[in-house]
C-alpha cells in the first residue's frame, strides 16, 4: 500500500474517526486506525466494537491499493504538527508504516488489516433523509440531559423518536428532562423509537456541520447508520425500554414565571459560586413580581440576589439544582423564558415563551 495526500484531506477525516477510538483497549488494533487505499480515494475507519466511524479522503493521485492499520493518536498527533498544506506520503513496509512530509519522516507499528473488526450490515426497518440542522438541533437542545453511567443503563443515551410528521429527541438522567421535537415529512409508517448511546449522540453530532445538507438516517433493530457525505457513522443502539416521557410532564402548574433569559443566566451564574459544590442548590423566593436567588454552602457562605419577573400565583420557595437550571437557559432561543411551577415539590416546566419546539422538566431539591 502507498499513496500521497494533502495534510487538510487527511486531517479532517481522521480527527473525526479518532474521536470513537478508545486508547485504552483490551484489543491492541482497536487504538489503530484502519487505512485502505483504492485507486485515488482513501478510506479511514476507526471503531470501539460499539461505534464505528468511516471518512473517506481524496489522494492527490492514484495510489497503490492496500489496507493496514496504524495507531491513530500518533497518526493524528502527527499530522497535526506538520506545517500547512504539506504533502504526506505513507507507504507500507511489511509490519512498518513510513510517513515522509517535506524533511520529516516517522515509521510506525502496524497491525494486519484482518485484524480489524467489521461491523456487519445492517437491515434498516426505517431509512430516511433529512436536513443536517434539524438533527443537531434536537441534539444540541436535549443532549445535556442524557445520564452519565447510570444504573439504570437506558438512561445512558438518547430516545430518537420518528414518525412521518416529526423527529423527536428525549433525554432524561432521573432528575431532569428535555425533549424536542422538528416538524418533518419522512416516508416512514407508524412510530419507531430507538435509544442512542450517549458516545454515539456526541460523535454523531460532531458530523452535522451543514446548514443546507442533508444526513441519511437508517434505523434497525440493533444499529443506526447515518450517512452523511463522505462519512459513514454507525452505532449499536441501547437495548432496554425508554421510560414514558409524556407521564414525567407535570400539566397541574398554577404558577408561571416570566424573565428575561440572559439576565437569569447571570443571576445564577454569580448565586451558584456559593453553593454547595457537590449538590448545587439553590432556593427561588417567587413573590409580587420578583424573584430572589439564595445560595448557601457548609463554610456559612451564602450569595442574594433579586431580580424583577413577571410572576402569576401565590407566593413560593422552591429549591433547584442550579447546574440544570443553567444548562435549560443555554439552550433556549428567545430573550424571554417561562416556567410553570405547581408547588415546592412538585417539577417546574421550561420553555419559551411562545411555546417553541423544547420543553425541559426540573425536579425540585429540599434544601
Amino acid at each position: 500500500m502507498k499513496f500521497t495526500i494533502t495534510r487538510e484531506a487527511l486531517l479532517k477525516p481522521l480527527q473525526l474517526v479518532a474521536g470513537v477510538v478508545e486508547r485504552r483497549q483490551t484489543l491492541p488494533v482497536l487504538s489503530n486506525v484502519l487505512l485502505e487505499v483504492q485507486g485515488e480515494k482513501l478510506s479511514l475507519t476507526g471503531t470501539d466494537l460499539e461505534v464505528e466511524m468511516i471518512g473517506r479522503a481524496p489522494l492527490l493521485e492514484a495510489g497503490v491499493d492496500g489496507a493496514v492499520t496504524v495507531p491513530a493518536k500518533k497518526l493524528m498527533d502527527i499530522c497535526k504538527s506538520l506545517p500547512d498544506q504539506s504533502t504526506i506520503e505513507i507507504s507500507q513496509d511489511e509490519h512498518r508504516v513510513q510517513l515522509q512530509a517535506g524533511r520529516s519522516k516517522f515509521v510506525l507499528s502496524s497491525l494486519p488489516a484482518n485484524e480489524f473488526p467489521n461491523v456487519e450490515d445492517i437491515e434498516a426497518n426505517a431509512s430516511f433523509t433529512l436536513p443536517q440542522a434539524k438533527l443537531r438541533r434536537v441534539i444540541d437542545n436535549t443532549a445535556f440531559a442524557m445520564a452519565q453511567q447510570d444504573v439504570r443503563y437506558y438512561l445512558n443515551g438518547l430516545l430518537l423518536e420518528v414518525t412521518a410528521s416529526e423527529l423527536r429527541a428525549v433525554a432524561t438522567d432521573g432528575h431532569r428532562l428535555a425533549t424536542c421535537g422538528v416538524a418533518t415529512e419522512l416516508s416512514v409508517e407508524g412510530k419507531t423509537q430507538v435509544i442512542v448511546p450517549r458516545k454515539a449522540v456526541l460523535e454523531l453530532a460532531k458530523l452535522m456541520t451543514s446548514q443546507e445538507d442533508s444526513v441519511e438516517l437508517s434505523l434497525s433493530n440493533n444499529h443506526v447508520r447515518a450517512q452523511v457525505g463522505e462519512y459513514t457513522f454507525t452505532s449499536k443502539l441501547v437495548d432496554g425500554k425508554f421510560p414514558d416521557y409524556e407521564r414525567v410532564i407535570p400539566r397541574n402548574g398554577n404558577r408561571t414565571l416570566l424573565a428575561d433569559r440572559q439576565a437569569l443566566r447571570q443571576v445564577f451564574a454569580r448565586t451558584a459560586i456559593l453553593s454547595n459544590e457537590k449538590y448545587r442548590g439553590v432556593r427561588l423566593l417567587l413573590d409580587d413580581n420578583n424573584l430572589q436567588v439564595v445560595a448557601n454552602n457548609p463554610e456559612q457562605e451564602q450569595a442574594e440576589e433579586s431580580i424583577g419577573v413577571e410572576f402569576q400565583g401565590e407566593a413560593l420557595e422552591i429549591g433547584f439544582n442550579v447546574s440544570y437550571l443553567q444548562d435549560v437557559l443555554s439552550v433556549l432561543n428567545g430573550d424571554d423564558m417561562k416556567m410553570t411551577l405547581g408547588d415546592a415539590n412538585s417539577s417546574a416546566i421550561m420553555e419559551e415563551v411562545e411555546g417553541g419546539d423544547s420543553l425541559y422538566v426540573v425536579m425540585p431539591m429540599r434544601l
